[in-house]
């Protein structure tokens, strides 16, 4: 936590606002149930709202993603009022959106410091304290949503096969559309793809700063919602997408690097690892059962994190081993110095981004600090292995449920002391408060509950 508070910005980017033709702006914020909460100002407000802030509830700290009210040890209940205050730097004018203009936004108290629940802030934090240490991270989320009509049951508009040519000639307009509404609203996309799942698809985007990595999937997931909705159809970030089959997940890549370039290349260890690199990764291997609670703590993700799914549910890693939750990617030889990077898989769009990138900073940041080594790397399907296979290579499934998941994150001092007491119990009352109110519920049930929830 930060050693003294920080108080409303008396400046901002306010030029950026004289830039935008829209007439109204949403500010954004996103809860530890991973659902996107809004307020909107009209635009000639918004030098008003940044440097002071708009109204919210700190209710949304326990919201369950059911919009239920829980209260945990530090916050929730009617009490209270916080400020919303938008990042003018991040301001940006939505294409998808016409007349609208969007801005990510942080949470201070009514006394002007920073709110010690905010979750954009956590992110901050940890990225200053890797900055601190001398290393600055690039991030960036994986998009994979799936494809209905306009309908309250979900009704497939895209057949064929996986990956095939023949899904992507149904929604090459709207492929086209959106990739162009995306870099109209600086979001550079890295590459498009119809995916493997029920009408799914498929969007990469360019590395970014890690808050900016979250921001930008704020805004990516956004784009795809409102993109979706005028083609007449809608779109589906919700983990599972029929029971029994593949989901959709939300995985992060990330590279580290310090002032001799990256910490994946270039070294003497694993497929030229660096030391701390090494120990970076481990560290977040360690802490991959509490971040399953972060990143895919709701009910609905354990029926996407089933074995043999590419969904990543083994603590374990590997090179290019997409059944291992944590993948390294080295890069094209030659290109090491420039594209090696790490996958955490576990992750899907419930978890709010911020903080995932924040916890998975503070599991690597610790890992750094007591000098982790990684165990020996794993190749094929840990479904396939024996039992000693199992036993020998340290593998072990992620947790099953979400009161496992939650459990782990209450269990880990690594993410309660990077997040601060109010913080983490604030996570853990939603999970724990989601787990037990559908822990009997059908799969089926819980997938229409959670389909146009994310």
């Amino acid at each position: 936590m930060s050693s003294t508070p920080e108080r409303i910005p008396a400046d901002g980017d306010f030029g950026a606002i004289g830039r935008i033709d829209a007439q109204m702006v949403v500010l954004s914020f996103v809860d530890n149930a991973g659902i996107t909460r809004v307020k909107t100002v009209p635009a000639a407000r918004l030098a008003d709202a940044a440097r002071f802030g708009v109204g919210v509830s700190p209710c949304f700290e326990t919201f369950t993603f059911d919009d239920l009210m829980a209260t945990g040890k530090y916050l929730g209940g009617p009490d209270g009022d916080l400020r919303l205050i938008p990042d003018l730097s991040r301001l940006t004018e939505l294409a998808c959106q016409p007349g609208w203009a969007w801005a990510p936004a942080d949470k201070y108290t009514q006394e002007g410091t920073r709110f010690v629940a905010c979750q954009r802030d956590f992110a901050a934090r940890q990225t200053e304290a890797a900055r601190r240490q001398g290393l600055r991270l690039s991030m960036a989320f994986e998009t994979e949503w799936a494809l209905g009509a306009d309908t309250a049951e979900f009704d497939p508009v895209l057949y064929g096969p996986g990956y095939g040519i023949t899904r992507l000639g149904q929604i090459a307009d709207y492929a086209r559309d959106l990739v162009d509404t995306l870099t109209r609203q600086q979001i550079e996309v890295q590459q498009f793809h119809p995916e493997y799942a029920l009408s799914q698809l498929e969007l990469s985007v360019s590395p970014n700063e890690p808050v900016g990595a979250a921001d930008d999937a704020v805004l990516v997931r956004h784009t795809i919602r409102e993109q979706s909705r005028r083609y007449g159809w809608r779109a589906m970030l919700a983990p599972c997408i029929e029971p029994g089959g593949a989901g959709s997940g939300a995985h992060l890549h990330f590279s580290v690097r310090d002032g001799s370039g990256s910490l994946f290349a270039g070294g003497t260890g694993h497929h030229g690892m660096r030391p701390a690199g090494e120990a970076f990764l481990a560290g977040i291997l360690r802490e991959l059962p509490a971040l399953v609670a972060v990143g895919a703590g709701n009910p609905a993700s354990f029926l996407r994190l089933e074995p043999s799914r590419w969904a990543g549910v083994w603590q374990c890693w590997g090179r290019e081993t997409r059944e291992a939750a944590l993948r390294f990617i080295t890069g094209v030889r030659g290109t090491e110095e420039r594209a090696a990077n790490a996958e955490v898989k576990c992750l899907d769009a419930t978890g709010n981004p911020y903080l995932i990138v924040g916890a998975v900073i503070a599991a690597g940041l610790a890992g750094v600090h007591e000098e982790l080594r990684l165990p020996p790397e794993i190749t094929g399907d840990p479904m396939t292995f024996d039992a000693e296979q199992l036993m020998l290579s340290g593998v072990r499934r992620l947790p099953m449920s979400s009161v496992e998941a939650a459990e782990r994150l209450a269990k880990s001092t690594v993410l309660a002391e990077a997040m601060g007491p109010e913080l983490h119990d604030a996570l853990l009352t939603v999970r724990r408060a989601e787990a037990e109110r559908y822990a009997q519920t059908d799969p089926l049930e819980l997938v229409e509950l959670t389909r146009w929830r994310f």
